[in-house]
């Protein structure tokens, strides 16, 4: 499912220079794809570029590469890029002072499902969230998966991609921002105070929020399942808590 999704709504670039040329413009870069024993001459530069500018690099086979492209000629390199481009924490901060408001963020820790991270980010837009932040692995990216469920929001969201949520929680936390992770095993959602500055933290749809992420949180928040299942689906539970955020925040 994942491969068909990256084949048939993923902005990518394929072939040696388009590829190197693409690095080097600064464009948002996703992840480099090389297919395995191709190496040396414009490819070994590729893969030093990238790694300088700390973008990921996959190995794949050539038969996969060959399915990503199309067809097309890749000379066993590509390149997945951004729909749109990324923020910076400090830039969703900066925007929250700049309306006056207090910072309204929401923490994605891995999650993996284009569907979910677009969904995601519909609602958020909705809530009048600053913006979200991901992590540069593990997680579903700025692809056009994310840009077609998003319905457009993507345009007006703040997302920043960082290399560590738990210390990009701790610089958060430095800044006044209060942190409430959502799990199974917490505290009643609806006793908690939000009409501060805060940030929610929505964990990865099979395992949930990381242990030491939910460390650095300072505290966990549950939805009450009343059914025979344990957990919702990530973007419906981030949906509810965003509105509870919302409601607490209008009331006051």
């Amino acid at each position: 499912m994942e491969s068909k999704e990256i084949k048939q709504n993923s902005n990518i670039i394929c072939g040696r220079n388009p590829v190197l040329e693409a690095v080097r413009s600064g464009r948002e870069i996703d992840r480099l794809l090389v297919a395995h024993g191709v190496n040396g001459g414009s490819v070994t530069a590729i893969i030093a570029k990238c790694k300088q500018k700390g973008i990921l690099i996959k190995e794949v086979s050539p038969q996969k590469l060959d399915y990503y492209c199309g067809g097309a000629n890749h000379q066993g390199v590509a390149v997945f890029y951004a729909a749109e481009e990324y923020s910076t924490p400090e830039e969703i901060l900066a925007l929250s002072k700049e309306r006056n408001e207090k910072p309204f963020i929401i923490v994605c820790d891995e999650i993996e499902d284009p569907h979910n991270l677009g969904a995601i980010i519909r609602t958020a837009e909705a809530c009048a969230v600053h913006g979200i932040i991901i992590p540069k692995r593990r997680s579903a990216s700025l692809n056009a998966t994310v840009a077609k469920s998003a319905s457009g929001a993507l345009e007006y969201m703040k997302v920043a991609r960082v290399t560590n949520i738990p210390n990009t929680i701790d610089y958060l936390k430095e800044q006044g921002v209060w942190v409430f992770g959502a799990d199974m095993d917490g505290e009643d959602y609806e006793a908690v105070d939000y009409d501060l500055p805060c940030a929610l933290v929505i964990g990865n749809e099979g395992k949930g929020i990381g242990n030491l992420t939910a460390k650095k949180c300072d505290r966990i928040i549950s939805l009450p399942m009343q059914g025979k299942i344990n957990s919702l689906n990530a973007s419906v539970a981030a949906g509810v808590l965003m509105y509870e955020v919302v409601r607490k925040r209008r009331t006051k």
